[in-house]
């Protein structure tokens, strides 16, 4: 039954796509070559991820397009690595921080009271804190493994998302539509589900790509620091440490991973503007 609406599906994205400003286009084909070299990334690289193939900081060459690093690790292979492992903590990290702040949102909206009070008190005390400063310290705590990482930073940005779906939900919650499923007698958790989150959705869904940004962001910087995504492990934040010396030298090796960072952030911003620009009803 799936099949047969697949290239209807095709054709309508591939029109949407065509009807897209350019800087939306741009957008969208980064982020896909971006996900394709993460996807296929064992099969695009020349060597392993965390192999040794010459001495530290090779030039560029035909052996070695981007050089080597500080240990003699192959650069094009770890730039392309990096977009795995960077960009996919960053997105598990991103989904389950909206897990559970759109949850707590949803619910402090829809229940009010003291549901609303304590979830709310408790975000401000989070939220209280510097994130940076507080992710630093939870990780001197807990350590840096991969799931402590994206659990750590999950639960500090779900904060934002909090605030944000507790805002929007307010608005729906004292809606007609939502009265109306009241009297008719509908629980909570259907009027949620059914009445809220497709009226808040737009919102939400913008918000998702710009909170991506900001989780990528921190843990490419956490990872700059030292205290992100450990070795062997490739991660964008750590080579950009890993080479900055060359910076002195005037090699721009360094700058590659930032640019990759750098071109990242734009793109998502780029297809969340044209997005919400979608979403708003405004005609150009």
């Amino acid at each position: 039954m799936a099949f047969p609406q697949a290239p209807g599906l095709v054709r309508s994205a591939a029109q949407r796509f065509a009807s897209a400003p350019f800087s939306a286009q741009f957008g969208m084909v980064i982020v896909s070559l971006y996900a394709m070299a993460a996807i296929f990334a064992p099969h695009l690289t020349p060597y392993g991820e965390a192999e040794i193939v010459g001495t530290q900081f090779e030039p560029w060459g035909s052996s070695y397009w981007l050089g080597t690093d500080n240990l003699g690790r192959d650069m094009l292979t770890r730039l392309i690595f990096g977009a795995r492992n960077t960009i996919g903590i960053a997105l598990l990290t991103t989904v389950l921080a909206f897990a559970v702040g759109a949850s707590g949102g949803l619910a402090a909206a829809t229940f009010g009271g003291w549901t609303d009070q304590v979830l709310s008190r408790a975000i401000d005390v989070l939220m209280s804190i510097p994130q940076l400063i507080f992710a630093l310290l939870l990780l001197s705590i807990f350590g840096t493994s991969i799931p402590t990482l994206i659990l750590v930073i999950a639960v500090l940005d779900s904060t934002r998302v909090f605030r944000l779906t507790r805002a929007v939900s307010i608005n729906a919650a004292v809606s007609d539509y939502v009265e109306a499923a009241r009297l008719r007698g509908e629980g909570a958790i259907w009027i949620m589900a059914r009445e809220i989150l497709p009226n808040i959705l737009p919102t939400i869904v913008a918000e998702f790509g710009l909170r991506f940004c900001f989780v990528f962001l921190l843990i490419s910087g956490l990872s700059f620091l030292g205290i992100g995504i450990q070795p062997p492990m490739a991660d964008w934040g750590s080579m950009v440490r890993d080479t900055s010396s060359l910076i002195t030298y005037g090699d721009i090796t360094p700058l590659l991973p930032a640019g990759a960072i750098a071109l990242m952030a734009v793109s998502v911003n780029l297809i969340v503007d044209w997005f919400l620009h979608l979403a708003s009803g405004v005609k150009d």
